[in-house]
């Protein structure tokens, strides 16, 4: 029998569930700015440097709103 631990697991505080949600919705944001963002690129014709431009623009933009969107909704649960 493995010896009894006084160690106990607290649950993540609220700064830390912030920044969870955050990154979740970063990652979202990133694979939704990737298809959105695709998809207008392959539909005007970019190629090249504007394409990377286009694209990288709409990764940031759907990353950054829907992450801080998430984090505010993770604060609002806290």
């Amino acid at each position: 029998m493995p010896p009894v631990s006084n160690i106990y697991h607290q649950a993540p505080s609220c700064w830390d569930r912030v920044k969870q949600g955050f990154m979740i919705g970063f990652c979202v944001g990133m694979a939704s700015g990737v298809i959105f963002g695709g998809y207008s690129v392959i539909r005007y014709g970019l190629r090249g440097k504007e394409m990377i431009r286009n694209l990288g623009k709409a990764v940031l933009q759907g990353s950054g709103t829907f992450g801080t969107f998430m984090a505010i909704g993770s604060g609002i649960r806290c």
